[in-house]
Protein backbone atom coordinates (compact mmCIF):
# COMPACT_ATOMS: atom_id res chain seq x y z
CA UNK A 1 0.00 0.00 0.00
CA UNK A 2 2.60 2.34 0.88
CA UNK A 3 4.69 1.54 -2.39
CA UNK A 4 1.53 2.53 -4.07
CA UNK A 5 0.94 5.65 -2.63
CA UNK A 6 4.44 6.27 -3.13
CA UNK A 7 4.57 5.51 -6.81
CA UNK A 8 1.05 7.43 -6.88
CA UNK A 9 2.84 10.68 -5.09
CA UNK A 10 5.93 10.54 -8.06
CA UNK A 11 3.73 10.25 -11.23
CA UNK A 12 1.81 13.04 -9.69
CA UNK A 13 4.80 15.54 -9.21
CA UNK A 14 5.99 14.47 -12.59
CA UNK A 15 2.52 15.79 -14.21
CA UNK A 16 3.54 19.04 -12.45
CA UNK A 17 6.45 19.48 -14.01
CA UNK A 18 6.36 20.54 -17.80
CA UNK A 19 6.76 17.55 -20.44
CA UNK A 20 8.80 20.56 -22.39
CA UNK A 21 9.98 22.99 -20.45
CA UNK A 22 11.74 25.73 -22.23
CA UNK A 23 15.46 26.99 -22.31
CA UNK A 24 15.40 29.57 -19.87
CA UNK A 25 17.36 32.46 -21.87
CA UNK A 26 18.25 35.87 -22.07
CA UNK A 27 19.06 37.94 -25.27
CA UNK A 28 22.38 36.97 -26.54
CA UNK A 29 23.43 40.69 -25.64
CA UNK A 30 22.92 40.17 -21.91
CA UNK A 31 25.98 38.21 -21.52
CA UNK A 32 29.06 38.42 -19.55
CA UNK A 33 31.19 41.42 -19.74
CA UNK A 34 28.32 43.47 -20.70
CA UNK A 35 27.85 47.74 -19.90
CA UNK A 36 24.70 48.67 -18.88
CA UNK A 37 23.13 52.28 -19.47
CA UNK A 38 23.40 54.56 -16.64
CA UNK A 39 20.65 56.73 -15.36
CA UNK A 40 17.45 55.18 -17.43
CA UNK A 41 14.97 52.31 -17.09
CA UNK A 42 17.35 49.00 -18.21
CA UNK A 43 14.71 46.19 -20.50
CA UNK A 44 16.05 42.94 -20.10
CA UNK A 45 14.58 40.39 -22.06
CA UNK A 46 14.37 37.05 -23.03
CA UNK A 47 12.71 33.68 -23.39
CA UNK A 48 11.37 31.07 -20.76
CA UNK A 49 8.34 29.15 -20.68
CA UNK A 50 5.00 30.77 -21.45
CA UNK A 51 3.28 32.00 -18.32
CA UNK A 52 6.01 31.56 -16.60
CA UNK A 53 7.58 34.37 -13.88
CA UNK A 54 10.64 35.18 -14.63
CA UNK A 55 13.01 37.63 -11.69
CA UNK A 56 16.00 39.51 -12.74
CA UNK A 57 18.25 41.14 -9.97
CA UNK A 58 21.16 42.89 -10.60
CA UNK A 59 23.01 45.84 -8.10
CA UNK A 60 20.36 45.62 -5.26
CA UNK A 61 17.03 45.68 -6.96
CA UNK A 62 14.74 42.83 -8.39
CA UNK A 63 12.23 43.00 -11.16
CA UNK A 64 10.11 40.33 -12.28
CA UNK A 65 7.80 39.46 -15.25
CA UNK A 66 5.30 36.47 -16.57
CA UNK A 67 6.71 34.97 -20.38
CA UNK A 68 3.78 35.43 -22.72
CA UNK A 69 2.38 32.94 -24.71
CA UNK A 70 5.59 33.27 -27.60
CA UNK A 71 7.27 32.39 -24.27
CA UNK A 72 8.94 35.86 -24.13
CA UNK A 73 9.59 38.12 -21.22
CA UNK A 74 10.93 41.47 -20.56
CA UNK A 75 11.66 43.45 -17.11
CA UNK A 76 12.48 46.96 -16.71
CA UNK A 77 15.47 47.77 -13.95
CA UNK A 78 15.10 51.37 -12.46
CA UNK A 79 17.97 53.72 -13.19
CA UNK A 80 21.16 52.70 -12.26
CA UNK A 81 24.33 54.96 -11.25
CA UNK A 82 27.11 54.60 -13.37
CA UNK A 83 29.62 51.93 -11.69
CA UNK A 84 32.80 50.41 -13.04
CA UNK A 85 33.00 47.22 -10.31
CA UNK A 86 32.36 44.33 -11.92
CA UNK A 87 29.19 42.50 -10.58
CA UNK A 88 26.57 39.87 -11.81
CA UNK A 89 23.24 39.65 -12.83
CA UNK A 90 20.77 37.09 -11.74
CA UNK A 91 18.30 35.75 -14.28
CA UNK A 92 15.60 32.79 -12.42
CA UNK A 93 12.60 31.43 -13.49
CA UNK A 94 9.65 29.18 -11.31
CA UNK A 95 10.10 26.64 -13.60
CA UNK A 96 13.75 26.70 -13.99
CA UNK A 97 16.05 25.75 -10.69
CA UNK A 98 19.22 27.13 -11.82
CA UNK A 99 19.50 30.57 -12.46
CA UNK A 100 21.05 32.49 -15.31
CA UNK A 101 24.17 34.19 -14.24
CA UNK A 102 25.81 36.87 -16.21
CA UNK A 103 29.34 37.81 -15.12
CA UNK A 104 31.34 40.86 -15.16
CA UNK A 105 28.31 43.87 -15.73
CA UNK A 106 29.25 47.23 -15.47
CA UNK A 107 27.06 50.65 -15.39
CA UNK A 108 28.45 53.68 -17.89
CA UNK A 109 26.99 54.96 -21.29
CA UNK A 110 26.58 53.21 -24.14
CA UNK A 111 26.06 53.69 -27.72
CA UNK A 112 25.00 52.24 -30.75
CA UNK A 113 27.49 51.75 -33.71
CA UNK A 114 25.96 51.34 -37.78
CA UNK A 115 26.54 51.75 -41.24
CA UNK A 116 28.58 50.21 -44.16
CA UNK A 117 32.12 49.97 -44.27
CA UNK A 118 34.04 52.51 -43.36
CA UNK A 119 32.10 51.61 -39.55
CA UNK A 120 32.85 48.06 -40.08
CA UNK A 121 36.24 48.68 -40.84
CA UNK A 122 38.52 46.90 -38.33
CA UNK A 123 41.25 48.56 -35.72
CA UNK A 124 43.43 46.58 -37.33
CA UNK A 125 43.56 48.23 -40.72
CA UNK A 126 43.62 51.61 -39.05
CA UNK A 127 46.70 54.10 -38.84
CA UNK A 128 49.29 53.37 -36.60
CA UNK A 129 47.70 50.07 -35.58
CA UNK A 130 51.04 48.38 -33.85
CA UNK A 131 50.71 51.05 -31.07
CA UNK A 132 47.33 51.55 -30.76
CA UNK A 133 46.87 47.49 -30.13
CA UNK A 134 49.67 48.11 -27.66
CA UNK A 135 48.04 51.02 -26.00
CA UNK A 136 44.00 49.05 -25.80
CA UNK A 137 44.48 48.86 -22.45
CA UNK A 138 41.01 50.11 -21.38
CA UNK A 139 38.58 47.25 -19.23
CA UNK A 140 36.35 49.68 -18.90
CA UNK A 141 35.51 50.07 -22.27
CA UNK A 142 33.52 47.03 -24.14
CA UNK A 143 31.91 46.12 -27.80
CA UNK A 144 29.44 44.04 -28.52
CA UNK A 145 29.64 42.76 -32.23
CA UNK A 146 26.54 41.88 -33.89
CA UNK A 147 27.15 38.76 -35.75
CA UNK A 148 23.29 37.82 -37.43
CA UNK A 149 23.17 38.12 -41.14
CA UNK A 150 20.08 39.99 -43.22
CA UNK A 151 17.20 38.31 -42.54
CA UNK A 152 13.69 38.80 -44.76
CA UNK A 153 11.63 38.95 -41.17
CA UNK A 154 12.97 40.48 -37.92
CA UNK A 155 14.54 38.72 -35.89
CA UNK A 156 13.76 38.30 -32.33
CA UNK A 157 17.48 37.38 -30.82
CA UNK A 158 20.67 39.29 -31.99
CA UNK A 159 23.89 37.04 -32.20
CA UNK A 160 27.55 37.60 -30.74
CA UNK A 161 29.14 38.47 -27.55
CA UNK A 162 30.99 41.22 -25.29
CA UNK A 163 34.87 41.75 -25.50
CA UNK A 164 36.84 43.51 -22.99
CA UNK A 165 39.49 46.10 -24.59
CA UNK A 166 42.34 44.80 -24.59
CA UNK A 167 45.91 44.11 -26.80
CA UNK A 168 44.06 40.58 -27.19
CA UNK A 169 40.97 41.27 -28.16
CA UNK A 170 40.73 44.70 -29.99
CA UNK A 171 42.48 43.62 -33.77
CA UNK A 172 38.85 43.60 -34.94
CA UNK A 173 37.04 46.07 -33.00
CA UNK A 174 35.57 49.10 -35.35
CA UNK A 175 38.02 51.61 -35.20
CA UNK A 176 35.43 54.10 -35.86
CA UNK A 177 33.65 53.09 -32.76
CA UNK A 178 36.54 52.65 -30.80
CA UNK A 179 38.43 55.79 -30.70
CA UNK A 180 34.89 57.46 -30.46
CA UNK A 181 33.98 55.41 -27.06
CA UNK A 182 37.89 55.89 -26.02
CA UNK A 183 37.46 59.79 -25.92
CA UNK A 184 34.05 59.45 -23.67
CA UNK A 185 35.98 56.98 -21.90
CA UNK A 186 38.59 59.11 -20.65
CA UNK A 187 36.90 62.77 -20.67
CA UNK A 188 33.27 61.05 -18.27
CA UNK A 189 35.50 58.57 -16.29
CA UNK A 190 32.94 56.20 -16.69
CA UNK A 191 32.41 52.63 -18.43
CA UNK A 192 31.60 52.52 -22.18
CA UNK A 193 29.47 49.97 -24.41
CA UNK A 194 29.73 50.02 -28.08
CA UNK A 195 27.53 48.00 -29.97
CA UNK A 196 28.59 47.22 -33.24
CA UNK A 197 26.25 46.42 -36.06
CA UNK A 198 27.63 47.31 -39.25
CA UNK A 199 28.12 45.57 -42.89
CA UNK A 200 30.50 46.62 -45.73
CA UNK A 201 29.54 47.90 -49.14
CA UNK A 202 25.43 48.37 -48.28
CA UNK A 203 22.58 50.54 -49.04
CA UNK A 204 20.20 52.84 -46.32
CA UNK A 205 17.62 50.74 -48.34
CA UNK A 206 18.53 48.09 -46.37
CA UNK A 207 18.66 49.59 -42.97
CA UNK A 208 15.17 51.05 -42.91
CA UNK A 209 12.30 49.18 -42.48
CA UNK A 210 9.97 48.63 -45.75
CA UNK A 211 7.29 49.74 -44.54
CA UNK A 212 8.34 52.85 -43.53
CA UNK A 213 10.27 53.21 -47.04
CA UNK A 214 6.59 52.92 -48.71
CA UNK A 215 4.92 55.44 -46.44
CA UNK A 216 7.07 58.59 -47.89
CA UNK A 217 6.75 59.26 -51.27
CA UNK A 218 10.74 60.55 -51.87
CA UNK A 219 11.75 57.63 -50.08
CA UNK A 220 9.49 55.17 -52.20
CA UNK A 221 10.63 55.73 -55.01
CA UNK A 222 13.93 55.12 -53.83
CA UNK A 223 12.76 51.66 -53.01
CA UNK A 224 11.53 50.67 -55.89
CA UNK A 225 14.68 51.41 -57.83
CA UNK A 226 16.44 49.42 -54.81
CA UNK A 227 13.87 46.47 -55.24
CA UNK A 228 14.47 45.95 -59.04
CA UNK A 229 18.69 46.06 -58.83
CA UNK A 230 17.81 43.25 -56.06
CA UNK A 231 15.99 41.26 -57.70
CA UNK A 232 18.01 41.48 -60.74
CA UNK A 233 21.13 40.25 -58.73
CA UNK A 234 19.14 36.92 -58.42
CA UNK A 235 18.89 36.62 -62.11
CA UNK A 236 19.90 33.71 -64.20
CA UNK A 237 22.43 36.06 -65.83
CA UNK A 238 23.73 37.27 -62.27
CA UNK A 239 24.36 34.07 -61.49
CA UNK A 240 25.94 33.31 -64.71
CA UNK A 241 28.42 36.32 -64.22
CA UNK A 242 28.86 34.43 -60.36
CA UNK A 243 29.85 31.53 -61.73
CA UNK A 244 32.25 33.23 -63.99
CA UNK A 245 33.83 35.22 -61.37
CA UNK A 246 34.10 32.33 -59.41
CA UNK A 247 36.14 30.99 -61.97
CA UNK A 248 37.87 33.64 -62.91
CA UNK A 249 39.13 33.43 -58.99
CA UNK A 250 40.02 30.17 -59.00
CA UNK A 251 42.16 30.64 -61.91
CA UNK A 252 43.85 33.52 -60.02
CA UNK A 253 44.83 31.51 -56.82
CA UNK A 254 46.07 28.77 -58.90
CA UNK A 255 48.30 31.32 -61.00
CA UNK A 256 49.64 32.81 -57.66
CA UNK A 257 50.19 29.80 -56.03
CA UNK A 258 51.86 28.33 -59.38
CA UNK A 259 54.25 31.56 -59.11
CA UNK A 260 54.75 31.81 -55.45
CA UNK A 261 52.95 34.76 -54.70
CA UNK A 262 50.09 35.83 -51.94
CA UNK A 263 46.40 34.91 -52.98
CA UNK A 264 44.09 37.54 -54.13
CA UNK A 265 41.05 38.44 -52.27
CA UNK A 266 37.81 37.20 -53.56
CA UNK A 267 35.85 38.95 -56.01
CA UNK A 268 32.46 40.07 -54.31
CA UNK A 269 29.80 39.47 -57.19
CA UNK A 270 26.22 39.54 -57.34
CA UNK A 271 24.70 36.64 -55.23
CA UNK A 272 27.56 37.27 -52.54
CA UNK A 273 26.02 40.78 -52.72
CA UNK A 274 22.30 39.82 -52.77
CA UNK A 275 23.42 37.31 -49.39
CA UNK A 276 25.04 40.21 -47.58
CA UNK A 277 22.81 43.18 -48.06
CA UNK A 278 19.38 41.37 -48.98
CA UNK A 279 16.59 43.02 -49.87
CA UNK A 280 14.58 45.88 -48.21
CA UNK A 281 15.02 46.21 -44.91
CA UNK A 282 16.70 42.37 -44.66
CA UNK A 283 19.88 44.59 -42.16
CA UNK A 284 17.64 46.31 -40.43
CA UNK A 285 15.02 43.30 -39.93
CA UNK A 286 18.80 41.15 -38.89
CA UNK A 287 20.97 43.64 -37.33
CA UNK A 288 18.81 46.38 -35.63
CA UNK A 289 15.79 44.46 -35.23
CA UNK A 290 17.05 42.08 -32.27
CA UNK A 291 19.11 44.79 -30.20
CA UNK A 292 15.55 46.74 -29.71
CA UNK A 293 14.89 48.08 -26.75
CA UNK A 294 18.50 47.88 -24.93
CA UNK A 295 19.44 51.19 -23.04
CA UNK A 296 21.40 53.23 -25.35
CA UNK A 297 22.46 57.08 -25.01
CA UNK A 298 22.66 57.57 -28.51
CA UNK A 299 23.61 55.97 -31.96
CA UNK A 300 26.52 57.27 -34.95
CA UNK A 301 26.12 56.34 -38.52
CA UNK A 302 28.74 56.31 -41.04
CA UNK A 303 27.05 55.42 -44.77
CA UNK A 304 26.92 56.64 -47.86
CA UNK A 305 29.38 55.54 -50.11
CA UNK A 306 26.83 53.33 -51.25
CA UNK A 307 24.29 55.53 -52.26
CA UNK A 308 26.32 58.23 -53.66
CA UNK A 309 25.73 56.20 -57.24
CA UNK A 310 24.23 58.07 -60.31
CA UNK A 311 20.31 58.21 -59.84
CA UNK A 312 20.89 57.38 -56.19
CA UNK A 313 22.41 60.07 -54.02
CA UNK A 314 19.29 62.76 -54.47
CA UNK A 315 17.02 60.37 -52.26
CA UNK A 316 19.35 60.13 -49.55
CA UNK A 317 18.28 63.20 -47.28
CA UNK A 318 15.12 61.87 -47.54
CA UNK A 319 16.03 58.34 -46.39
CA UNK A 320 18.92 59.72 -43.56
CA UNK A 321 16.00 61.79 -41.91
CA UNK A 322 13.95 59.06 -42.01
CA UNK A 323 16.34 56.36 -40.64
CA UNK A 324 17.05 58.95 -37.89
CA UNK A 325 13.37 59.25 -37.04
CA UNK A 326 12.38 55.23 -37.27
CA UNK A 327 14.97 53.76 -35.17
CA UNK A 328 14.28 56.38 -32.32
CA UNK A 329 10.88 55.93 -32.70
CA UNK A 330 11.10 51.62 -32.34
CA UNK A 331 13.66 52.60 -29.32
CA UNK A 332 10.66 54.72 -28.04
CA UNK A 333 12.88 58.44 -27.26
CA UNK A 334 14.54 60.66 -29.24
CA UNK A 335 18.03 59.49 -28.36
CA UNK A 336 20.98 61.87 -29.88
CA UNK A 337 22.10 60.85 -33.18
CA UNK A 338 25.35 61.80 -35.50
CA UNK A 339 26.75 60.47 -38.61
CA UNK A 340 29.89 60.78 -40.56
CA UNK A 341 30.13 63.46 -43.60
CA UNK A 342 31.64 61.53 -46.39
CA UNK A 343 35.14 62.60 -46.79
CA UNK A 344 37.48 63.68 -49.81
CA UNK A 345 37.47 60.97 -52.08
CA UNK A 346 39.35 61.13 -55.76
CA UNK A 347 37.20 58.17 -57.60
CA UNK A 348 33.92 59.16 -55.79
CA UNK A 349 31.29 60.50 -58.24
CA UNK A 350 29.13 63.38 -58.61
CA UNK A 351 26.53 61.84 -56.07
CA UNK A 352 29.82 62.14 -53.39
CA UNK A 353 28.84 65.59 -52.93
CA UNK A 354 25.14 65.46 -52.80
CA UNK A 355 25.51 63.07 -50.14
CA UNK A 356 27.82 65.15 -48.30
CA UNK A 357 25.04 67.89 -48.89
CA UNK A 358 21.93 65.38 -47.86
CA UNK A 359 24.14 65.05 -44.36
CA UNK A 360 24.16 68.37 -43.88
CA UNK A 361 20.52 69.16 -44.35
CA UNK A 362 19.80 66.60 -42.01
CA UNK A 363 21.21 68.43 -39.55
CA UNK A 364 17.81 70.52 -39.33
CA UNK A 365 16.74 67.27 -36.95
CA UNK A 366 16.74 67.67 -33.25
CA UNK A 367 20.11 66.43 -31.15
CA UNK A 368 21.81 65.10 -34.07
CA UNK A 369 25.36 65.92 -35.22
CA UNK A 370 27.98 65.41 -37.73
CA UNK A 371 31.65 65.08 -38.06
CA UNK A 372 33.34 66.52 -40.76
CA UNK A 373 35.78 64.41 -42.42
CA UNK A 374 36.52 66.36 -45.63
CA UNK A 375 40.26 67.06 -45.03
CA UNK A 376 41.23 63.73 -43.39
CA UNK A 377 40.11 61.27 -46.91
CA UNK A 378 42.51 59.60 -48.54
CA UNK A 379 42.36 60.42 -52.69
CA UNK A 380 42.92 56.48 -53.82
CA UNK A 381 41.43 54.80 -50.97
CA UNK A 382 37.71 54.89 -49.92
CA UNK A 383 38.66 53.14 -46.70
CA UNK A 384 40.99 56.15 -44.94
CA UNK A 385 42.79 54.83 -42.38
CA UNK A 386 42.28 58.39 -39.68
CA UNK A 387 39.80 56.25 -37.82
CA UNK A 388 41.63 58.34 -34.87
CA UNK A 389 40.43 61.37 -35.82
CA UNK A 390 36.85 60.86 -37.06
CA UNK A 391 36.42 59.21 -33.84
CA UNK A 392 37.41 62.47 -31.75
CA UNK A 393 35.41 64.56 -33.89
CA UNK A 394 32.00 62.70 -32.94
CA UNK A 395 33.27 62.61 -29.67
CA UNK A 396 33.73 66.65 -29.73
CA UNK A 397 30.07 66.64 -30.53
CA UNK A 398 28.35 64.14 -27.85
CA UNK A 399 30.76 65.61 -25.13
CA UNK A 400 29.61 68.76 -26.07
CA UNK A 401 25.61 68.46 -27.23
CA UNK A 402 25.49 65.49 -25.34
CA UNK A 403 27.04 65.62 -21.68
CA UNK A 404 27.61 69.00 -21.27
CA UNK A 405 31.45 68.74 -21.19
CA UNK A 406 33.68 72.33 -22.25
CA UNK A 407 35.00 71.41 -25.89
CA UNK A 408 36.82 73.71 -28.19
CA UNK A 409 34.33 73.31 -30.95
CA UNK A 410 31.70 70.26 -31.38
CA UNK A 411 31.51 71.10 -35.13
CA UNK A 412 33.32 72.44 -37.88
CA UNK A 413 32.12 75.59 -39.63
CA UNK A 414 28.64 75.58 -40.81
CA UNK A 415 26.68 78.24 -43.62
CA UNK A 416 24.37 80.03 -41.56
CA UNK A 417 23.45 82.56 -44.18
CA UNK A 418 24.34 84.40 -46.75
CA UNK A 419 23.57 88.18 -48.41
CA UNK A 420 24.56 89.95 -52.12
CA UNK A 421 26.75 93.30 -51.12
CA UNK A 422 27.34 94.98 -54.07
CA UNK A 423 29.89 92.73 -56.02
CA UNK A 424 30.52 90.90 -53.07
CA UNK A 425 28.34 88.21 -51.38
CA UNK A 426 28.71 87.16 -48.67
CA UNK A 427 28.72 83.91 -46.49
CA UNK A 428 28.12 83.30 -42.47
CA UNK A 429 29.02 80.45 -40.45
CA UNK A 430 27.78 79.09 -37.17
CA UNK A 431 30.77 77.03 -35.53
CA UNK A 432 33.32 79.54 -36.22
CA UNK A 433 34.54 78.81 -32.60
CA UNK A 434 37.73 81.23 -32.09
CA UNK A 435 36.90 82.60 -35.86
CA UNK A 436 37.77 81.62 -38.78
CA UNK A 437 41.07 80.26 -40.31
CA UNK A 438 42.14 79.28 -43.82
CA UNK A 439 44.49 76.88 -43.21
CA UNK A 440 47.97 75.96 -44.76
CA UNK A 441 47.70 79.81 -47.42
CA UNK A 442 45.01 81.72 -48.71
CA UNK A 443 41.45 80.31 -48.58
CA UNK A 444 40.59 78.28 -51.34
CA UNK A 445 37.55 75.98 -52.06
CA UNK A 446 34.93 78.99 -53.05
CA UNK A 447 33.35 79.20 -56.21
CA UNK A 448 30.81 81.55 -57.44
CA UNK A 449 27.94 82.81 -60.19
CA UNK A 450 25.91 85.28 -61.63
CA UNK A 451 22.38 84.61 -63.00
CA UNK A 452 24.27 83.05 -65.85
CA UNK A 453 25.58 79.89 -63.70
CA UNK A 454 28.89 80.24 -65.43
CA UNK A 455 30.85 79.26 -62.14
CA UNK A 456 34.12 81.49 -61.32
CA UNK A 457 37.05 80.52 -58.86
CA UNK A 458 36.03 83.37 -55.75
CA UNK A 459 39.00 85.89 -54.62
CA UNK A 460 37.67 85.01 -50.42
CA UNK A 461 38.80 87.56 -47.45
CA UNK A 462 37.53 86.07 -43.32
CA UNK A 463 35.93 88.95 -41.37
CA UNK A 464 34.86 86.71 -38.12
CA UNK A 465 32.80 84.59 -38.37
CA UNK A 466 31.93 85.50 -42.22
CA UNK A 467 33.77 84.73 -45.75
CA UNK A 468 33.43 87.77 -48.43
CA UNK A 469 33.70 85.99 -51.78
CA UNK A 470 33.85 87.98 -55.69
CA UNK A 471 35.29 87.70 -58.81
CA UNK A 472 35.96 90.77 -61.34
CA UNK A 473 33.83 88.14 -63.93
CA UNK A 474 30.66 88.24 -62.01
CA UNK A 475 29.21 91.75 -61.15
CA UNK A 476 26.03 90.34 -59.78
CA UNK A 477 26.44 87.04 -57.86
CA UNK A 478 23.71 85.07 -56.70
CA UNK A 479 25.16 81.73 -55.78
CA UNK A 480 28.31 79.99 -54.23
CA UNK A 481 29.69 76.82 -53.46
CA UNK A 482 32.32 75.49 -51.27
CA UNK A 483 33.93 72.26 -51.89
CA UNK A 484 31.69 71.26 -54.34
CA UNK A 485 33.74 67.98 -55.95
CA UNK A 486 34.54 64.52 -54.65
CA UNK A 487 37.79 65.25 -53.74
CA UNK A 488 38.38 69.50 -53.37
CA UNK A 489 40.93 71.17 -52.60
CA UNK A 490 39.28 73.69 -49.75
CA UNK A 491 40.98 75.00 -46.13
CA UNK A 492 38.09 76.88 -44.42
CA UNK A 493 38.35 75.77 -40.90
CA UNK A 494 37.67 76.96 -37.34
CA UNK A 495 40.40 78.17 -34.39
CA UNK A 496 39.63 74.30 -33.12
CA UNK A 497 41.03 73.16 -36.49
CA UNK A 498 37.49 71.54 -37.32
CA UNK A 499 36.78 71.75 -41.14
CA UNK A 500 34.22 73.39 -42.48
CA UNK A 501 31.29 71.36 -44.58
CA UNK A 502 31.31 71.27 -48.05
CA UNK A 503 27.79 73.34 -49.02
CA UNK A 504 26.10 75.65 -51.82
CA UNK A 505 23.07 78.12 -51.82
CA UNK A 506 21.76 77.61 -54.91
CA UNK A 507 19.73 74.46 -56.51
CA UNK A 508 20.55 74.52 -59.55
CA UNK A 509 21.22 71.05 -61.38
CA UNK A 510 23.96 69.21 -60.65
CA UNK A 511 25.42 66.49 -62.31
CA UNK A 512 26.02 62.89 -60.47
CA UNK A 513 27.97 61.28 -63.21
CA UNK A 514 31.14 59.66 -62.23
CA UNK A 515 34.12 61.81 -61.22
CA UNK A 516 37.49 61.59 -63.68
CA UNK A 517 40.33 60.27 -62.13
Amino acid sequence: MKQTQALLTALLLVLLVPLHAADLKPAAIFSDHMVLQRDKPVPVWGWADAGEKVTVEFAGETASGIAGADGKWMVKLDPLASNADSREMRIAAANHSKPIVVKDVLVGEVWLGSGQSNMQMPLKDARDFPTEKAAAKWPQIRMFGEASKCSPIPRTNCSGQWKVCSPENVDWFSATLYFFGRELHRELKVPVGLIHSSVGGTQIESWLTEDAQARSPETKTAMEYFRKAYEKLGTPEALAEHIRQSKDFEDQVAKAKAEGLSAPKMVSGPMAQRERQGGLGHLFNGKIAPLIPYALRGMVWYQGESNASPGQAKFYQSQLSLLVGDWRARWGEDCPFAWVQLPNFGFGSGGWPLIREAMLKTLTLPHTGMAITIDIGEADNLHPKNKQEIGRRLALWALGNVYGVKVPSTSGPLPSGHEVRGSDIVISFKHADGGLVSKDGELKGFFIAGDDQQWKPAQARIQKDQVFLSNAEVMKPVAVRYAWAPNPECNLANAAGLPASPFRTDDWPVSDAPAKP
